[in-house]
This record gives C-alpha cells, structure tokens and sequence, in this order.
C-alpha cells in the first residue's frame, strides 16, 4: 500500500529579500510535512520568518528556491488562477485581525465564502449557522462586526477560514490581538474544532501552554525549522522569543 502524500510539504525552501546591497535571508532550506489530521504549533523569536513561511506555504508568496506540496501536487509551476482556485477550495487562513466585512453581518461573512465556491444559499446558511454554533456565537448570527467583542469577531473570522471544509488551516498568531483570558478561550476552541473536524492545521502562537495540546511543535530559528525539542535553551519567558 502507497504512502498517502502530506497534506503539506516545504522541501528546501528559502526566501530571500533585497535591502540595498545586502540579501536578507529570512528562510533558510525549510523543510517540513504535515500529515493529514495533524494540528501543528510553530513557535519561534518574534521577526524570525514564522509568517514568511506561512504565506508561502499559503500560495501568497513564492520562494525564491525550494518548493511547496499540498497533498502530492506541486506548486511552483502553477499560474495565478489555479493558486488561487487551490487556496479557494484546499487552504483556510485565519489572521491574527479578522479583516471581516464590516457591512456584513457573522452569517453572511461565513456564507459569502460559500457562495463564492457556488454553494446554494441554503446550503451555505446551514453551514455557517453550524460553525458559527459550534464557537458560541449562535445569539449572535445577526450582528455586524463593530456590534460584536474582539473574541468573537475572532471568532467569526475562525468560522469563515472553515466555511468551505479546507483540507490544511493556516493560522498567523490568530489570537495575538487579543487579551490573555480572552485569547486562552478562542485558541482552544479553535483547535478543538480543527481536532472534531479532522482537518490539518499549522498554528503560529506564542503560546506554550496551548501549543502543548498541538500534536507537534516546531520551532522556527536561524531560517531552519529544528524540533522543539531540540530548543529547549530557548528560554520560555525570554523577550527575544515574544
């Protein structure tokens, strides 16, 4: 029986930028797999590329070498519109700001994905009222954004990176923007309902405690993805590292 391919695969992959006459190597031949069903932290020193790579592992940025796998198909050589057919229908994003649509209400932000996949109305409806639900905003269906808390516009914008059933979360410090307490609350809920759902998840955050329910931590240091394990001198309260 063949190996099932990685939901996601980063071999060798380096991103560089230009400043001025210097290079700045932000990546540095990352190499990572994440299987299907798996819920993956990545820790890593605030400015250490953990974003970087996940917008290239997102298709929202190309690497200047390497390449990126989502479940066995190769990426590089993809034009725009199957990138973005592939993030439509294979990838979810959560932010750490919810770039929610203010002149929509928490049901229509988490439908209007749907539709735009072409998903009936009422079909779209009943899976937004569900995931909605499930993160206990269901007394709060009809309310737009600017009327809601920060938690549970985070919450909102966790529903709609779910709305179209993806394959593989992609999650940057999705509750960075909010206070301790409240960002306890959601970070669990989230991963929870990415375990219940069996979807694969690679979660940037900064916090321990949390990325301890993960299946797997990974650090990002020096460009390089190492075991965290393997970082144990990083300490846990350093500065550097938030």
């Amino acid at each position: 029986m063949s190996k099932k391919a990685p939901v996601l695969e980063l071999k060798k992959v380096i991103k560089s930028f230009k400043q001025g006459t210097q290079k700045l190597e932000v990546l540095r031949g990352v190499d990572l797999d994440i299987q299907a069903g798996e819920v993956v932290a990545l820790l890593g020193p605030s400015g250490s590329g953990k974003s970087t790579m996940l917008q290239i592992a997102g298709l929202l940025d190309q690497p200047t070498k390497g390449e990126i796998y989502l479940n066995g198909q190769k990426c590089s050589k993809l034009n725009d519109a199957l990138r973005t057919s592939l993030r439509r229908d294979y990838l979810g994003f959560v932010y750490q700001y919810h770039n929610l649509l203010s002149d929509f209400d928490a049901l229509e932000n988490v439908m209007l994905p749907q539709l735009i996949q072409g998903k009936k109305r009422k079909v779209a409806e009943e899976r937004a009222k569900w995931l909605l639900s499930r993160l206990g905003l269901e007394k709060r269906l009809k309310h737009r954004p600017a009327t809601m808390s920060g938690g549970e516009q985070q919450r909102v914008a966790i529903a709609r990176a779910l709305a179209n059933a993806p394959k593989l979360l992609l999650a940057d410090e999705p509750t960075g923007n909010l206070d301790p307490k409240t960002s306890d609350i959601v970070f669990a809920e989230l991963v929870n309902i990415v375990k219940e759902t069996g979807l694969s998840a690679l979660i940037a955050t900064h916090n321990f405690d949390l990325a301890e329910k993960m299946d797997r931590k990974v650090t990002l240091l020096d460009g390089k993805i190492i075991d965290m394990r393997a970082s144990a001198f990083i300490p846990r309260d350093s500065e550097n590292f938030y």
